[in-house]
């Protein structure tokens, strides 16, 4: 639905507006979402605006479809949510969207202020909204008037992008939406995306080990890929260390799989543990080297270990390290600086010995039939899609072995919730107007089938592989 139906028969502004007022001024073109009774003063809005609103069948996909959209477009996605039962639905997808650190600001509806705090039985109260969505968002606020909504939605906005990026969430009463305001016409807002740059001593202590560094190798997360110009200061950064560059699931891409220090994603493989244990210094940046990057655990650091993130809570929560609290690329461009140039290493050799490594013991294994389904994807697929894998076993083939190639890889596997891959590329097919591609098991496919409705509507170019394997697996 687009809006531009014009202003209100009575002339009158009310909440709503200035809710829409203000995503237009913040650049927003694309909402999602799904209408609620006490959410009707934002979507009785966005038809008197320009804003298109894409209608999802289940909130939780609704979200999904924002995260798809935000990590397709580069753009924050926004969310709108009615209160109690929409709002808790949504709850399982942002955590794949904190989890990751993909850029949401969630607008919610709340019940009118007289029930704020009490129990009277209105209908979709719950006792306390905002706790609901801590675990899974940067911040929560609500708005007491509407005179607050541009100055909460612009902080929110701001805190969404600002690194670590994720979900941030904002309430605002029904009666607040609904009632005039005096509040003028939003037409600019104050906006303030904090970087978070390395610290000058860590600069420098990471730069002396790794110019010493024997055998030094990197390790690259989804932090890189969500850095601004991330994979640039990763390449230049390995190039001078002359560094093979393995790659986790979310980092997928960082670095492109036809470079010669690229040593693939293949993170659950022994030789690839072994690769990153035996580095004299290991560089690893932008993850939380968690269970499937460290190979459920087994990975045990032999040399030094730097550890470069924007989350300050996932540094040295697994080993010990220079820790440095940091967005990948600036920490990347900074280190790039001051390390010394090395031109005696086989930075290239390792690489091309792992991935061979690799080749050989697949071939030691009966796993024809999944390598076959891989190779054939890639080959039908264009070279620039971007891909949607669900939790399911051909994406965590994917997370091996896939190729993004020109494109972009996106997994759920930031918290391993189902239904993530045919929304998100509804969504971004949405967003980009470019073809997307979406796999699901046979499971996972049904919690999303219903947005086959949301990708007709909005004729979206998206193309959906259920892999049936005859029954649950893991699940």
């Amino acid at each position: 639905m687009t809006g531009n139906l014009g202003e209100r028969s009575d002339g009158a502004r009310n909440g709503g507006d200035v809710v829409v007022e203000t995503l237009t001024a913040l650049g927003v073109s694309h909402v999602f979402g799904i209408p609620g009774q006490n959410a009707l003063g934002l979507f009785d809005a966005i038809r008197r605006s320009d804003l298109t609103f894409v209608s999802s069948r289940v909130e939780n996909n609704s979200a999904f479809g924002a995260d798809g959209y935000a990590r397709a477009t580069g753009e924050v996605g926004v969310l709108f949510l009615s209160t109690g039962p929409g709002a808790l639905t949504a709850l399982g997808a942002l955590q794949e969207a904190y989890a990751t650190g993909v850029p949401l600001l969630v607008i919610t509806s709340q019940v009118p202020r007289s029930g704020l705090g009490l129990r009277r039985g209105m209908l979709h109260q719950l006792d306390d909204q905002q706790r609901s969505a801590v675990n899974v968002t940067k911040s929560t606020a609500v708005a007491s008037h509407s005179a607050q909504v541009p100055s909460l939605l612009a902080d929110a906005w701001s805190l969404a992008q600002s690194a670590p990026a994720g979900p941030t969430w904002v309430e605002i009463p029904q009666d607040v939406l609904l009632e005039p305001t005096d509040t003028p016409p939003v037409t600019s807002v104050v906006t303030a995306v904090a970087d978070r740059a390395p610290r000058e001593e860590l600069v420098d202590a990471a730069a002396e080990l790794l110019s010493a560094a024997r055998r030094p190798v990197i390790l690259a997360g989804g932090g890189v890929r969500r850095s601004r110009r991330g994979s640039e200061a990763l390449v230049a950064l390995a190039e001078r260390l002359d560094a093979p560059v393995v790659s986790t699931v979310g980092g997928k891409g960082a670095i492109r799989f036809d470079h010669p220090l690229s040593a693939g994603s293949w993170i659950e493989d022994r030789h690839t543990t072994a690769l990153l244990e035996d580095a004299d210094v290991l560089l690893a940046v932008g993850t939380a080297m968690g269970e499937v990057t460290s190979n459920y655990f087994t990975f045990a650091p032999k040399g030094r270990l730097i550890h470069v993130d924007a989350e300050s809570r996932v540094l040295e929560a697994n080993h010990p390290a220079l820790a440095i609290h940091a967005d990948a690329g600036l920490a990347l461009a900074a280190i790039a600086t001051r390390v010394v140039s090395r031109d005696a290493g086989d930075g290239a050799g390792i690489a091309a010995g792992l991935r061979h490594a690799v080749e050989d013991r697949l071939a030691g294994q009966d796993v024809k039939t999944e390598l076959a389904l891989m190779r054939d994807l890639r080959a039908a697929i264009p070279a620039a899609a971007q891909t949607f894998w669900d939790m399911t076993i051909a994406a965590y083939w994917a997370w091996s072995a896939w190729d993004p190639q020109d494109g972009e890889f996106h997994s759920g596997q930031g918290a391993g919730g189902l239904g993530f891959a045919f929304p998100a590329a509804v969504a971004a097919a949405i967003g980009t107007g470019q073809r997307t591609f979406a796999v699901s098991g046979d499971g996972g496919a049904m919690y999303s089938i219903a947005e086959l409705a949301t990708a007709r509507q909005h004729d979206a170019d998206v193309t959906w592989l259920i892999v049936d394997d005859g029954g649950y697996g893991i699940l």
